[in-house]
C-alpha cells in the first residue's frame, strides 16, 4: 500500500507542480494578457465603428441613387409623354394631308390618297423607330421631302384647277422608295 500512497503523492505533487507553474506563468504574463484583451476589445470597437461608418455611407449612397433614379424616371416619363404627344400631332398632320390629297385629286380613286397617306405614315414610323440620331435625321428628311412634295403638288392642282392631274412627283417618290427597298 505504501507504493500506492507514494505513487498517489507523486501524482498529487506533479499535479500541484503543474498548477503552480501555470499560476506563476499567468501571474508573470498577466499584464501581457490584460494588454492583449484590451487590444482585442479596442480592435473590435474600431471594427464596429468602421462597419457602422461604412454602413451609413452605403445607406447615403443608396438614398442618393434612389433619388437620382426617381429623377431620371420622372424625366423619362415626361419625355415619353411629350414624344407621344408629338407622335399624335404628326398623325393628325398626316390625316390633314390625306384630306388635302382627296380634295385636290377628287377625280382619283380614294386608294391613291390612302396609299400616299400610308407611305407618309411608314416614313414617320421609320423616323420614330430609328435607333441612332443619324438614322432618325435621315428618315426625317425623307418624310419632310415627301410631305413637301405632296403639299406642293396638291396646292398646284388646286390653283390650276387641273381636274385630270395626278400627283406624279409624289407617286414617283413612292415608287423610287419601293424599288430601293426591293434591291
Amino acid at each position: 500500500m505504501n507504493k500506492l500512497s507514494d505513487w498517489f503523492n507523486s501524482l498529487s505533487g506533479l499535479f500541484y507542480s503543474i498548477k503552480d507553474q501555470n499560476l506563476r506563468w499567468n501571474t508573470q504574463n498577466q499584464g501581457q494578457q490584460q494588454q492583449l484583451k484590451q487590444q482585442q476589445i479596442l480592435a473590435e470597437q474600431t471594427l464596429a465603428a468602421e462597419l457602422k461608418k461604412k454602413s451609413l455611407k452605403l445607406e447615403h449612397d443608396i438614398a442618393l441613387l434612389k433619388t437620382q433614379n426617381e429623377a431620371e424616371l420622372s424625366m423619362l416619363k415626361t419625355k415619353c409623354n411629350q414624344d407621344l404627344k408629338d407622335y399624335k400631332q404628326y398623325l393628325r398632320s398626316l390625316e390633314q394631308l390625306k384630306r388635302s390629297i382627296e380634295n385636290s385629286y377628287s377625280h382619283l380613286p380614294t386608294a391613291v390618297a390612302y396609299t400616299i397617306h400610308h407611305h407618309a405614315k411608314h416614313l414617320l414610323n421609320q423616323m420614330w423607330e430609328a435607333e441612332n440620331f443619324e438614322d432618325k435625321m435621315h428618315h426625317e428628311m425623307q418624310l419632310i421631302t415627301f410631305m413637301t412634295t405632296v403639299h406642293e403638288e396638291a396646292k398646284i392642282s388646286l390653283q390650276d384647277h387641273q381636274t385630270q392631274a395626278i400627283p406624279q412627283k409624289t407617286l414617283n417618290l413612292i415608287s423610287s422608295k419601293q424599288v430601293k427597298q426591293v434591291h
